[in-house]
Formats: structure tokens, sequence, C-alpha cells
């Protein structure tokens, strides 16, 4: 279950209108340790249209589109976050020894992608054992700076 401040988040429709996703922090409970990272609510993709779906443009004139944007829910209910630590007792059945946070609601993917770094960046997250994120944006490592 996902909460925020202290409220359980269970549905898409729970989230403040225009919400792009969610910075979070998820803590296993046995050891302390924290992971914060970043979460999308929906993607679009790209689909190849149907015969049904070329059907409307019967009798137009010009090219017609052979795609269209779908958009679906990501799998945010049981996402609990990339950390090799993580995934392994998500694996594992282990679902029980972690609380998930939202820490914060963003409107862009580009505001995702800053707050999750500025979190990150502010507790210190390569700089302390309390911390499982092992990088940052792919580029930050925890071992560069022992």
């Amino acid at each position: 279950m996902w909460y925020y401040k202290g409220e359980e988040m269970t549905s898409i429709e729970d989230f403040p209108p225009q919400t792009f996703g969610f910075v979070y922090r998820v803590i296993h409970e046995p050891t302390g340790k924290i992971y914060i990272g970043k979460k999308v609510l929906q993607f679009t993709r790209k689909a190849k249209l149907t015969k049904k779906d070329l059907a409307i443009y019967e009798g137009e004139k010009g090219r017609k589109p052979t795609y269209k944007q779908v958009t679906s829910e990501s799998d945010w209910k049981t996402y609990y976050g990339s950390e090799d630590f993580i995934k392994q007792a998500i694996k594992n059945k282990q679902h029980d020894e972690f609380t998930r946070e939202i820490i914060h609601f963003v409107t862009s993917k580009k505001q995702l992608t800053y707050y999750e770094c500025k979190y990150q960046f502010i507790h210190g997250v390569l700089e302390s054992d309390e911390w499982m994120n092992s990088n940052i944006l792919g580029k930050f490592y925890a071992k560069d700076l022992a």
C-alpha cells in the first residue's frame, strides 16, 4: 500500500488532478534502510492502428495515420523500487517488510526527475549506509565517493 501523509493511495483517482507521477520513499523495516525513487502514474505508447481504426479514415483525402497514442496506467500499485536489494526481497515475497510513502506529486516528466534528484541530494543518499540508493541519475555513484 502507498501512503501520502498517512492516507492510503489505492486508486489513480486518489491523486491530485494533473498528477504525472510522484517521488517516493521505501523503508525496509527490519534494517531501517531507505530508498528514494520516482514513479509515473501513466505512460503513453504508440500502437499500430487496427483495421477498425483505419475504417474511420475511409474516403478521406491525404495520408492516413498508421499509429495512435495509447495511454495505460503504470504498475505503480505493485511497484517498490529499482534497487537490486528491493527487487530481490519482493521476488522472495517479503512485501510486508517495506513501507511505501509518497513524498512529492509532480505534473511533468522534467519535474519528476528534478524532484527525485533534489531529495536524493538533500538527504545525501550516496554518503550514508542508511540509504539503499547506489546512484543518482546513473551518473553519480556511491562507490565514487568512498
